[in-house]
């Protein structure tokens, strides 16, 4: 969508230096203005989804930057694109949207880059109160970073060295004369939407601009005029005089994350935060992206007019900067690993929904989750076997809290007993939940994940039972079985939509799954009895639902396929691969209940 289409979109040009830039704002002129910068080759428009959402609460304002969109071109080239240029331009767009308050400042790419120069060079202090950078940074910060790793190397900072390097080939290609100018406006440009929509998982559209040709060719002139330059005698006080917020997608191909190391030397305010995304994050996170900005800016906005120093607003958990705000999904969060698993996420910052048949339960966990830091959390009363409800619970979460960021289908119960005194209502009851739960879960929030087309992650609780064969748990195994393998095909079919899936398998974990797990052909007397030995042995082997929490965590962030949890999960695992006649043999023993 073209931002001047966009209601309320205003478009003003502003003279600065010999040239117009062209500047569109959105939203209410006296809320805060946020201005955010667009990067290479881009133009205003890569910001289009992101100035949506900020819009009803900001005043948010965009500006071709001078040689891109309908901004015009310095002549000659040379010499046209210096930080100290650019500043100049973000100073007359600020003084044009804002004279009268600080702006924040919202960079991505070259326009990171350049928004650094803004941030620590003593001409805009007064006029920037927030800063967030995403995929560019200082080139000061830069050449610092290089020069260290040069002057005092260790194998792994010559690797980072040359790591950057290989990530940087790009920056040489566009130093060479004419060359870039004549790829951009020859066949690359027509190819290169096709090769966002294939590396970057950049859906098609209106973006890039018809302008790209003229922007790619022009902008080139951000790397010559500046690079060099700056990398070989950089500034030794570009200090950040505002609070900075950073924000890194940990799957960039042309920055390192070892890039911001020791940061905080140059950006005393500093919070940061991960995406698993790529670099195009405001075209393919534009929900994330929208809620930590208008998160940091409101923080800083409340501290100002408290007159106090702002706070770190991001959460200080494990895993805080990966799932801060984030929108998690648990069901079976009533007790044990979903309750444990619901507490790790809000402990980390995420925004959290409990998901059990137990209402009060759910909601307990819910509370709970707030108190923990979830900035916020509720609890909802569903059956996961039940598909209708499901439909209706993901269409209230969708409504009223936003598309689930991370999925974990964990509700689950126990099922004891041989294959021929389980009934059919047995199979029923525990296929129902273990599995048609799992399915629902991953059909209909799956699929809303899918259809947002910003990636995110589903884990399915399955077992160490579902590779470990066991003459006392057919039923069982079977549907964590079918869990494993459904993770499995899943993790393949939806890797293209940059959603990963993780199957957990915890093995034997002190749940009180034991304490309600059914126990075929045995009367009431003989199940409570069992119950009660299952529950005894469990809670000697008193492996706490924590840990395996802090697994899912994990494994969400390091996207992995299949996680044994506990070490004889692990063991069974291996002898599953590597000696599975061991197993066949040992399922064949009689469980000492």
């Amino acid at each position: 969508m073209n931002l001047g289409s966009l209601p309320g979109a205003r478009e003003r040009r502003v003279r600065t230096g010999g040239i117009e830039l062209c500047v569109v704002e959105l939203g209410d002129e006296e809320r805060p203005t946020v201005v955010l910068v667009h990067g290479y080759p881009d133009s205003k428009e890569v910001w289009t989804e992101v100035a949506k959402q900020m819009a009803g609460q900001w005043h948010v304002v965009l500006y071709d930057v001078r040689g891109h969109g309908r901004s015009t071109t310095p002549m000659p080239l040379r010499g046209g694109f210096t930080l100290e240029k650019l500043t100049d331009d973000f100073l007359a767009v600020a003084d044009a949207v804002s004279p009268d308050r600080p702006v924040h400042l919202v960079g991505h790419d070259w326009g990171s880059v350049q928004s650094w120069e803004f941030v620590t060079v003593k001409r805009t202090e007064g006029r920037i109160a927030s800063f967030t950078s995403m995929s560019g940074p200082s080139l000061d910060h830069f050449g610092h970073w290089i020069k260290q790793r040069m002057t005092r190397p260790t194998p792994r900072r010559v690797g980072q060295l040359l790591g950057q390097g290989a990530k940087s080939w790009y920056v040489y290609m566009l130093h060479t004369p004419v060359l870039p100018e004549l790829a951009w406006r020859g066949p690359l440009s027509k190819r290169w939407p096709k090769m966002l929509e294939r590396l970057e998982k950049i859906p098609a559209g209106d973006y890039p601009t018809p302008s790209l040709p003229d922007d790619a060719a022009h902008g080139a002139w951000l790397y010559r005029d500046n690079v060099r330059a700056r990398l070989s005698r950089p500034r030794t006080d570009a200090y950040a005089h505002v609070p900075v917020q950073l924000i890194t997608p940990t799957g960039d191909i042309f920055l390192s994350e070892k890039l911001y190391d020791q940061l905080e030397l140059w950006a005393p305010q500093l919070v940061r935060r991960s995406l698993d995304a790529k670099h195009w994050v405001p075209r393919t996170r534009p929900d994330q992206l929208a809620a930590w900005i208008s998160e940091f800016v409101a923080a800083n906005e409340a501290a100002k007019e408290d007159g106090r120093p702002v706070q770190d607003t991001a959460p200080t958990g494990a895993y805080a900067d990966r799932f801060g705000g984030r929108l998690v999904l648990v069901t079976g969060a009533a007790g044990g690993i979903g309750r444990a698993t619901a507490f790790a996420f809000a402990e980390a910052g995420a925004r959290v929904v409990a998901v059990d048949r137990d209402a009060e339960g759910a909601a307990r966990t819910a509370e709970m989750a707030r108190l923990i830091g979830a900035p916020a959390a509720w609890g909802e009363a569903v059956d996961v076997s039940d598909e209708q409800a499901m439909e209706k619970l993901a269409e209230k979460v969708a409504a009223e809290y936003g598309i689930v960021d991370v999925l974990v289908n964990n509700a689950g119960i126990g099922l004891s007993g041989s294959f021929l005194d389980t009934t059919s209502e047995d199979w029923k009851n525990v296929l129902d939940v273990n599995l048609w739960g799992v399915i629902h879960g991953c059909r209909i929030f799956g699929g809303q994940m899918a259809e947002r087309g910003q990636g995110g992650h589903i884990v399915n609780t399955a077992s160490a039972a579902a590779y470990q064969p066991s003459r006392a748990l057919p039923a069982y195994s079977t549907s964590k079985a079918a869990v494993l393998m459904l993770s499995e095909c899943l993790r393949a079919e939806l890797a293209e939509r940059s959603i990963g899936v993780s199957a957990i398998c915890p093995g034997i974990v002190n749940t009180n799954i034991t304490a309600t797990a059914h126990f075929a052909g045995a009367d009431a007397a003989e199940e409570k009895r069992l119950r009660k030995r299952t529950s005894r042995l469990y809670g000697l082997r008193n492996y706490p639902p924590e840990r395996v929490a802090d697994a899912i965590l994990k494994a969400v962030v390091r996207n992995q396929a299949v996680v044994p949890v506990t070490p004889e999960a692990r063991g069974a695992r291996l002898l599953s691969r590597f000696s599975p006649g061991a197993l066949r043999g040992i399922a064949r023993l009689k469980p000492p209940l």
